[in-house]
């Protein structure tokens, strides 16, 4: 073999194990680990890293009693005062149902406690929206189809139509009619509520929240 024959085959040599090292390297970068940072791709938090489980509302009926078995003539304690049920509205809106209940604390200034059953996108987990109103003066106030600026809040139209209704015990209201209603929200999520019997003069309702297990039920003897 002649030494320009053997300088050749050497430099082959060279060029290939380069190629095959450059494949090999080539190989390992395209096959990172997921959670390894690559771009496009959230890495995997550790287990030790993962966020605590939030805590659970617990179950309407079993940790708590379920408002909606509340009668006219309970007494019932919310939000740690007792109160009296006097009567109740049972409402129904294009096929949505809520019921109303007028409550008395004994000091002669009645509010309105809501019960609904909401359901969402998961059929099987509805929620239950329990709200408490008290009236709010709105110096003959008419709602309007937009935004509305009462106290110096901003509250925007949600929902508005005529709801048939029925009465039990003392609501002031007839045996039976349709109440007009409409609703707004304002951005830091108060509610505000217009009502009135059909032809007679509006009245207006701010809406509190109520947290689950805030009403504990005493039913009548």
């Amino acid at each position: 073999m002649t030494p320009e024959v053997a300088a050749i085959l050497g430099l082959s040599a060279v060029t290939l194990v380069l190629l095959l090292g450059a494949l090999f390297a080539t190989t390992r970068q395209d096959r990172k680990p997921r959670g390894s940072g690559a771009p496009g791709e959230s890495p995997v938090r550790p287990a030790q890293a993962a966020e605590p489980p939030k805590p659970s509302a617990g179950h309407v009926g079993i940790d708590y009693p379920d408002p909606r078995t509340i009668k006219v003539g309970d007494t019932i304690d919310c939000q740690a005062v007792r109160t009296r049920v006097l009567g109740a509205l049972y409402l129904s809106w294009q096929g949505v149902e809520w019921t109303e209940y007028l409550l008395d604390d004994g000091s002669r200034r009645y509010r309105w406690l809501s019960i609904e059953t909401l359901t969402g996108p998961d059929a099987d987990a509805p929620h239950l929206e329990v709200l408490l109103w008290t009236p709010v003066p709105t110096q003959g106030m008419i709602p309007a189809k937009t935004t509305l600026s009462v106290e110096g809040v901003e509250f925007f139209p949600v929902d508005r139509g005529t709801a048939a209704f029925r009465s039990e015990g003392v609501t002031y209201m007839p045996e039976r009619g349709l109440l007009d209603f409409a609703d707004y929200r304002a951005s830091d999520g108060r509610l505000l509520s217009f009502d009135r019997l059909q032809g007679g003069p509006w009245t207006s309702s701010y809406a509190q929240p109520l947290p689950p297990g805030s009403i504990t039920i005493q039913k009548r003897s």
